[in-house]
């Protein structure tokens, strides 16, 4: 018989982890509660303690649950942060290896900034205006002086203009792709004059959003993005 048609045996702690991930989307156990004891668990599905611990460390690693020497494991509520950084170091081989993939990502952080600044425009509240005025502020103090806080400055303000959504995938998606694309941001870029080019496009920014003007805001952003964009480059190039 063909090796291509054999079927392979299944590993028991895959069978346990099918098992314990059905109980959490059925609801058996919701966030916070805490799941039965090893020696429980061993009983129910009659395995012995290595399956049962395999298939407890898979749900920890996608965030599922939390496990504390001494205490059973409790059930985490999932978090659209969460599920991004497991596949962090895997989005990051493929945009170092890929140069097309860094550009799909360019274009996915220019699609997601324009429809979030367009929102901030409609939707900010004073609180929000002051939070990005404030890292507008800041950018300006770090100018010249330490270009890694300018760096920082700048992603937390496109970070704020994110979390004025108040939607947690909007923000995580953001933060994501601001991480992802910083790998890619050379120290270079900021001893070329770019940092007042930045913090001017910030301002214009700043002031749509201020005068709720969503269709000056989305101008801006777009003119702010389509210059950056040359910016990133790999550091393998």
């Amino acid at each position: 018989m063909s090796d291509a048609l054999k079927i392979s045996r299944r590993k028991l702690s895959d069978d346990v982890f099918d098992r314990l991930y059905a109980m959490l989307l059925n609801g058996d156990y919701t966030p916070g509660d805490h799941l039965p004891s090893e020696r429980e668990l061993m009983e129910l599905f009659g395995v012995g303690r290595p399956a049962i611990r395999e298939a407890m460390q898979s749900l920890e690693r996608l965030g599922l649950v939390a496990i504390q020497h001494g205490q059973r494991p409790r059930v985490l509520a999932p978090t659209a942060e969460g599920l991004l950084s497991q596949i962090e170091l895997t989005a990051m081989h493929m945009l170092s290896s890929s140069p097309q993939s860094l550009e799909h990502l360019k274009e996915a952080r220019t699609f997601f900034e324009l429809g979030m600044v367009a929102r901030a425009a409609r939707t900010a509240e004073e609180a929000d205006i002051v939070r990005l005025e404030e890292l507008v502020e800041r950018q300006r103090h770090e100018l010249n002086r330490d270009a890694g806080a300018f760096i920082k400055a700048d992603m937390a303000f496109h970070q704020a203009i994110a979390e004025t959504t108040g939607n947690p995938i909007f923000i995580a998606v953001s933060r994501a792709m601001l991480d992802w694309l910083a790998h890619f941001h050379t120290s270079m870029l900021h001893w070329k004059g770019n940092e007042h080019i930045t913090l001017e496009e910030h301002g214009r920014i700043l002031e749509a959003i201020r005068r709720h003007d969503e269709a000056g805001a989305v101008a801006e952003m777009r003119a702010h993005l389509e210059r950056a964009r040359a910016l990133y480059v790999s550091e393998q190039t």
